[in-house]
């Protein structure tokens, strides 16, 4: 496994120093910058880290120049309305959100808000008005500004299809919700190109897994793409043992997916995406407007292999494709 450039950076005191699950001790005293995470704290520890870092590189040190408060929801999406409320109560200078921007931003449309790692459109979503001027108080950096879900879409089926070149009907899995309906347009898009049909499979609750998953069987998916919506990956340990009892190939976005065990996942580097933000929170502390800082297109990307997912199924990865993977899982 080849780790990303800046962990070396951090060294151990960066990952010694996160907080609690939860909450962080913060001083009044100090401008504070509130963090909105739909996931879990255990998920997320390198990418508070990488925040830290990306405001540590533009001369901003936690406990001397600023004080850093964190809620995760623990998966439950329906708690993020509640805990924006809270860490609003709480004054913050700047706001951090992924996977929880539209959340926030109904419930703290005045506080100055940096999103990282947006998979969907935050132009056609309300969030900014532009990508070069947000204006709305917002700002950040996106999966793909350039050619949308669509163009990340094909990149990501594209390493898909070496990895399984019989792929003849695909099944996704995953809640409703914007980013989940841009991700079965896309697929939609794409499935033309690459041959084979495209399958959806809804679910209302994490209880609706099972019901998902036999459909797509029982239909004759060739595989399984589960979908970058927040409620799935903050909750991957109840999705991976479906995934595991449907012994069918599974893509998805994000590095967890290909770690935990789907064949393949590729998406933006998010922790080096959490660093980005870092400098635009750095940037606002020093008096900038966040209408006034366009937004970042992400680039850098992660490729997982996962080798030994591939030689449970009977799959022999290409050298050709081993050799771009960022990583591979043995």
């Amino acid at each position: 496994m080849r780790r990303r450039e800046f962990l070396g950076v951090l060294g151990g005191a960066a990952a010694l120093s996160f907080p609690q699950p939860g909450y962080a001790q913060t001083q009044t005293s100090l401008p504070l910058v509130g963090v909105l995470s739909p996931g879990r704290a255990e998920m997320s520890e390198e990418r508070i880290a990488a925040l830290r870092l990306g405001l540590r590189e533009a001369g901003f040190i936690e406990g001397t120049n600023y004080s850093l408060v964190i809620r995760f929801a623990n998966g439950d999406l329906d708690r993020l309305p509640s805990l924006a409320k809270e860490l609003g109560e709480l004054n913050p200078r700047v706001l951090v959100t992924a996977g929880s921007a539209l959340a926030a931003r109904k419930i703290l449309p005045e506080i100055p808000m940096v999103f990282t790692g947006v998979a969907i459109d935050p132009v056609a979503s309300g969030l900014v008005q532009s990508y070069v001027r947000p204006g709305r108080m917002s700002t950040g950096n996106v999966m793909n500004a350039i050619g949308g879900e669509e163009a990340i879409t094909e990149k990501r089926i594209g390493f898909f299809k070496e990895l399984l070149p019989g792929l003849s009907r695909l099944g996704m899995i995953g809640p409703k919700g914007p980013l989940s309906n841009a991700e079965l347009t896309a697929l939609r898009e794409v499935s033309g190109h690459f041959g084979f049909e495209m399958m959806s499979y809804v679910i209302q609750t994490l209880d609706d897994l099972e019901g998902a998953f036999a459909s797509g069987l029982r239909d004759g998916v060739s595989a399984f793409y589960i979908s970058g919506e927040p409620l799935m990956i903050a909750n991957i340990q109840r999705v991976m043992p479906f995934v595991e009892a449907s012994r069918k190939p599974t893509v998805g976005a994000y590095p967890e997916w290909g770690r935990a065990g789907l064949l393949m996942s590729h998406s933006s580097d998010l922790s080096d995406g959490y660093r980005h933000a870092g400098t635009y929170v750095a940037k606002i502390l020093s008096g900038a407007k966040p209408g006034d800082l366009p937004i970042e297109q992400a680039s850098k990307f992660i490729l997982v292999i996962n080798q030994k997912s591939a030689k449970a199924l009977g799959i022999s990865v290409p050298p050709t494709l081993l050799a771009l993977a960022d990583e591979v899982i043995e």
